[in-house]
């Protein structure tokens, strides 16, 4: 599509939000839901209380509906690194897991035991 005929599309969408927007303005349902809006926090402000307050004094049971708050969780602890010598070739692989493809190649050819009797401390 050219930048052109994007920028005429572009300029229909926003010449019908616009006529849609004005008919909204001069709705009378509008007017008395910005009217009553008010009106609420006036009285909020003027008796020092919040939106939260309201809907707990009109549905206490709301506070046990809601879903939980996010539990932050501790963040989790960093794997330390490993340092594994192998004593037949004197090679030294780090690694944090065990996913380690040369790590899997020894523990295959001698033993998960032994290869973790290499673990340097």
């Amino acid at each position: 599509m050219s930048r052109l005929a994007e920028f005429r599309k572009l300029e229909q969408t926003l010449a019908a939000q616009l006529a849609e927007l004005e008919a909204m303005k001069g709705s009378s349902e509008l007017k008395k839901e910005i009217e009553f809006e008010e009106k609420l926090r006036d009285l909020l402000n003027k008796y020092g209380f919040s939106l939260r307050d309201i809907i707990n004094l009109l549905d206490p049971q709301s506070v046990r509906r809601a879903a939980p708050a996010a539990v932050e969780k501790a963040p989790r602890r960093a794997r330390q690194v490993k340092q594994y010598k192998n004593p037949h070739n004197g090679e030294i692989i780090e690694t944090k897991g065990g996913n380690h493809k040369l790590l899997k190649e020894w523990k295959a050819e001698y033993g998960a035991d032994v290869v973790e009797g290499w673990l340097n401390k």
